[in-house]
């Protein structure tokens, strides 16, 4: 009997990606963190919090950019919110999962509506391959196998503790 493969251990990646990131600002300190909603934007607040910064957390949305935004139409709960001058800024986008790019893609067509930084980079938990654009991840707490027909999600619980579920694609 085949058992189902299991998701991820997202606090142990979170823990990887922490200790890349901190490297990263400890060479960089002016690098600003900047969460791609939801999931993103969750782990950002935590390394904005571990590595112990102030002020309030960066944040942008794909919903204006995105090439299937007649499909999906404009997600209410999430604004872009960028506390800094993105002008000359170097920025690191922080994601849950890279696939397809296209979420990348349209959040850097966000971020440069707001200025022209003057570098941008990404970070993201895990990297589930399966690209249709040429994007790919400065920083990756892990490579992940995930079945076709199967999308690898982020949640959060109410203490902020972060798993991933493995979910059945809806046709």
């Amino acid at each position: 009997m085949t058992h189902p493969p299991a998701a991820p251990d997202a606090e142990a990646l979170y823990a990887e990606l922490l200790r890349l990131v901190r490297a990263r600002v400890s060479a960089e300190p002016d690098l600003q963190l900047v969460g791609i909603a939801s999931g993103g934007a969750w782990i950002a607040e935590r390394l904005h919090a571990d590595l112990g910064r102030a002020g309030t957390v960066a944040v942008v949305s794909s919903s204006m950019h995105r090439d299937d935004f007649a499909q999906r139409g404009l997600a209410s709960s999430v604004q872009t919110h960028i506390p800094f001058d993105v002008n000359g800024a170097s920025v690191l986008l922080v994601d849950d999962v890279l696939y397809t790019g296209r979420t990348v893609r349209a959040v850097i067509n966000e971020l440069f509506d707001h200025g022209r930084p003057a570098r941008v980079g990404l970070a993201v938990l895990a990297d589930r391959g399966g690209r249709e654009l040429p994007v790919s991840a400065d920083l990756c707490a892990a490579r992940v196998d995930v079945p076709a027909g199967q999308s690898l999600e982020l949640a959060r619980d109410d203490a902020g503790r972060l798993r991933f579920v493995l979910e059945a694609i809806q046709p």
